[in-house]
């Protein structure tokens, strides 16, 4: 995890997607915020201009797969080939698993192949894909666990969008309130 002493690094999951990408995009520009989009590959060659968006605005991009996949339930060399399909659509090469969920011999394949590949997790899940919260217990548990270093991840996705909705722009205010920067994880 990167160790900045006033920094925090929020992420997305799942885009880009017309309304929640949008939404998030101009949270983040209110707060002069920086952020990294782990886009899906097919989100990605279907809003080729939200990417060009992200990447303008000066956030990061990051690959989660063609069409997001479990490495654990996914042929080594298929889930290989879907990073490989989606990075001709997302410019970068941070790469963070579907569901946190990857082999270690995929690992190594996907190493092999180029090992400037850099696999980023994350130290606090929002759940804000999780149906059975509300989007305040969605605010809480980023709020209840963030710290200087924090890796967040929210989802910029229609079965997000009500809690990463409510969340993110409480979020963004509360790390402002701290002094803290919110940055883009290096590529």
């Amino acid at each position: 995890m990167p160790r900045h002493e006033n920094s925090v690094y929020i992420t997305f999951d799942d885009g880009p997607h017309p309304t929640a990408t949008d939404f998030a995009l101009r949270e983040l520009s209110k707060y002069n915020a920086h952020a990294t989009f782990f886009c899906v590959g097919q989100n990605a060659e279907r809003y080729p201009d939200l990417i060009d968006r992200i990447v303008k605005e000066g956030h990061a991009t990051g690959n989660h797969t063609h069409h997001h996949l479990n490495g654990w339930k996914t042929d080594e060399a298929k889930y290989i080939d879907d990073i490989n399909a989606a990075a001709h659509f997302i410019p970068g090469r941070l790469f963070r698993p579907p569901y946190g969920r990857i082999r270690l011999s995929q690992i190594r394949r996907l190493r092999r192949q180029d090992p400037s590949w850099k696999i980023i997790m994350w130290s606090l899940l929002s759940a804000d894909f999780d149906p059975e919260i509300t989007p305040e217990q969605c605010l809480q548990n980023v709020l209840g666990q963030i710290r200087p270093g924090s890796i967040i991840i929210f989802h910029d996705s229609t079965k997000a969008w009500d809690r990463m909705s409510y969340a993110l722009p409480r979020v963004l205010a509360y790390c402002r309130e701290q002094n803290w920067e919110m940055k883009h994880l290096a590529n």
